[in-house]
């Protein structure tokens, strides 16, 4: 057991979109910190079950729960689940996301731009809401929202929706954190840049990604892993007095 954090020991944490990427490498270190974690998958049942035997390996309870985020329902019975499965949620990183589809303004329908907004922002406040009443009512927990460097600079070609749903996010993040956090429940954001994950494999060429290492003052796309170091101090003591925050962990290429 690696207890860099002993105190998120059997705290119960939900990690939306950890099938692969920056959710399953959040998951796992979670799980490795003695965490309880439900891993939600949509589309990826295999990623979620291959995250889940990891945290169970390192000695701790795990469990994939699909649901389609986009639907509020699905949402509502994800939290239910993990309620059910490990007890009251005391950490909260809403992770799923995806650009879906790379597209300009005149080819962008009024069709794709809800599903990315649903997705991406509309899943956040949907789980969010749902815990934060019983936080508020524990007088604990930590919510952590996964934004994008696209908030900031728009993204790349076609992320039209993405930026914005992301954008929304950091508003999102810091308008609940000045709510909850008389209550004792702290809120904070990420913003990866470019990360080396299955959402470049399937969103960005080769070529685009090394322009993107090049262009990047540290030379390279972050990993999942550096994602998640950051995520789980956030949910840790060490990150005890902040909240409304967001962490910018893209190796230096918001400068540029």
């Amino acid at each position: 057991m690696h207890m860099a954090h002993p105190e998120l020991e059997n705290k119960v944490a939900l990690v939306t979109g950890a099938s692969s990427g920056i959710g399953a490498a959040t998951a796992i270190l979670l799980g490795k910190a003695g965490a309880k974690v439900v891993v939600h998958y949509f589309h990826n049942e295999k990623g979620a079950r291959d995250t889940v035997a990891t945290i169970q390996a390192a000695g701790s309870h795990a469990v994939a729960q699909r649901a389609d985020v986009k639907k509020s329902s699905e949402c509502l019975s994800l939290i239910e689940a993990t309620v059910q499965a490990f007890g009251p949620i005391d950490i909260l990183v809403n992770n799923a996301g995806s650009l879906i589809e790379r597209l300009k303004l005149a080819d962008l329908s009024e069709e794709k731009w809800d599903e990315v907004l649903d997705l991406n922002l509309k899943s956040a406040y949907v789980c969010a809401r749902a815990v934060a009443k019983s936080m508020v009512e524990r007088k604990s927990g930590v919510i952590v929202n996964v934004s994008s460097i696209a908030a900031h600079n728009g993204g790349g070609p076609g992320a039209i929706h993405y930026a914005a749903a992301k954008a929304g996010l950091l508003g999102f993040s810091k308008a609940i954190a000045k709510e909850l956090a008389p209550h004792g429940v702290r809120v904070n954001c990420v913003s990866p840049g470019v990360i080396a994950t299955p959402f470049h494999e399937q969103f960005s060429t080769v070529e685009a990604m090394r322009n993107f290492a090049a262009a990047t003052p540290m030379g390279r796309a972050g990993t999942p892993d550096e994602v998640a170091r950051v995520i789980v101090f956030l949910c840790s003591e060490e990150a005890s007095y902040l909240c409304g925050e967001n962490i910018e962990i893209n190796g230096g290429m918001l400068m540029v």
